[in-house]
């Protein structure tokens, strides 16, 4: 009678582990769908000319930033996967910060978002990086952002490199910084 209930203990515990791996792939998944590398024309061509204001009152012109990596994110206090995002993107920015004058930038880009809400979001989540206004939507519409979040990674020579839809990582953006900035010049 042991031995059956011990084979029975066996399939018990086998089943559990089948599920629980099924689960956590599930998991993975979900995770994994929240970004999507999207294409767009503006892949491998000089990035939308972007000139505007930070909310420290700093003039923001893209075409400066040539020499670095640039990641633009575009960002709205209202927005769940935004939220859920910010985190990652202070870890980011954070490990960045840590290299010097040879991290990559980040930039948030606000869109029909009210200014204090932001701030207050920003001094409450973290985040030191500059806050660059899109008060008429013209970066919006010129990058083809659809709906937030969106990161843009624009290469040290200009050129768009790669957009992102949905929640990005820390170790996502870093490893496609890495991949890229290993490839030839283009």
């Amino acid at each position: 009678m042991s031995e059956r209930r011990s084979s029975v203990a066996r399939t018990v515990a086998v089943g559990a582990i089948a599920v629980a791996v099924f689960f956590v792939a599930l998991l993975v998944v979900a995770f994994n769908k929240d970004v999507t590398t999207t294409d767009t024309p503006l892949l491998m061509k000089p990035a939308p000319r972007v000139v505007s204001t930070t909310y420290d009152g700093e003039t923001f012109d893209l075409s400066r930033r040539r020499g670095s990596w640039v990641v633009l994110n575009f960002f709205n206090s209202t927005c769940v996967p935004c939220k859920r995002e910010h985190p990652e993107l202070v870890k980011f920015h954070e490990t960045q910060s840590a290299l010097g004058g040879t991290g990559a930038e980040l930039y948030t880009i606000v869109n029909d978002d009210d200014e204090e809400a932001v701030r207050a979001f920003f001094e409450q989540q973290g985040g030191g990086w500059p806050i660059v206004r899109d008060d008429d939507a013209s970066i919006s519409v010129d990058f083809g952002v659809a709906k937030v979040p969106e990161t843009w990674l624009i290469s040290p020579t200009g050129v768009v490199a790669q957009r992102f839809t949905g929640q990005v990582t820390a170790e996502l953006l870093g490893e496609a910084i890495a991949s890229m900035s290993a490839e030839p010049a283009r």
